[in-house]
């Protein structure tokens, strides 16, 4: 099956995610600046949550740049981290509403824990299908950010029940890990498409 349906409805999903978050957004009562200060918390954790958002985009479609096919393994698993993304704009508001309390904050985390989950059941399915030598096997390797980030999840669940601010900053802090799209998938199609057009040169017949 071929790619270009699963990644047109996870584009179309991911934005009405990002469309849902900002309208939590509300027009402050006043037209003063002092105003503003109410959405203090609900700016902050729209700004992290469109980030967090935008990096799963980003490191979406590196993801399925190496995909040449995709079966139904592939699509549920897509399926599965298309859930918990569409959970993100509810835990946000929650835990805006509440200016960052325990709970709200806890359950952003585990929101977050299972999205990064989805996202690497989808990576491995992918794998599956194309093999452990393909550009995706090569590129992510051990996938050791994506293991620490999870763990730095679960530490910031933790740092919860002391100051939900520790937990926030650690939220923060995997946001800068992944802020810029996945070089390592960048590096493996640079280097198999430069390998690709090395064979193609070398298999020319010579001009006379």
């Amino acid at each position: 099956m071929r790619k270009s349906r699963l990644e047109a409805f996870s584009d179309g999903v991911i934005a009405v995610i990002i469309t849902i978050i900002v309208l939590e957004l509300r027009v402050p009562r006043g037209a003063d600046l002092a105003s503003l200060q109410d959405l203090a918390a609900p700016f902050l954790s729209y700004v992290l949550s469109f980030v967090f958002i935008a990096i799963y985009w980003n490191n979406h479609h590196h993801m399925l740049h190496t995909v040449e096919r995709v079966n139904g393994a592939i699509l549920w698993a897509n399926m599965h981290l298309l859930f918990w993304l569409s959970l993100v704009p509810f835990v946000t508001a929650w835990m805006a509403a509440h200016l960052f309390a325990t709970w709200p904050t806890i359950l952003y985390g585990l929101v977050l824990i299972m999205a990064a989950i989805a996202y690497s059941v989808l990576q491995n399915a992918v794998i599956h299908l194309h093999g452990k030598e393909s550009i995706l096997a090569t590129a992510i390797g051990a996938d050791l950010k994506g293991k620490v980030s999870i763990l730095f999840y679960l530490v910031a669940i933790a740092f919860a029940f002391l100051n939900t601010w520790l937990s926030v900053s650690l939220y923060i802090l995997v946001a800068c890990l992944w802020f810029l799209p996945d070089r390592r998938i960048e590096r493996q199609v640079d280097r198999t498409d430069a390998g690709s057009d090395s064979r193609a040169t070398s298999d020319r017949p010579p001009t006379t």
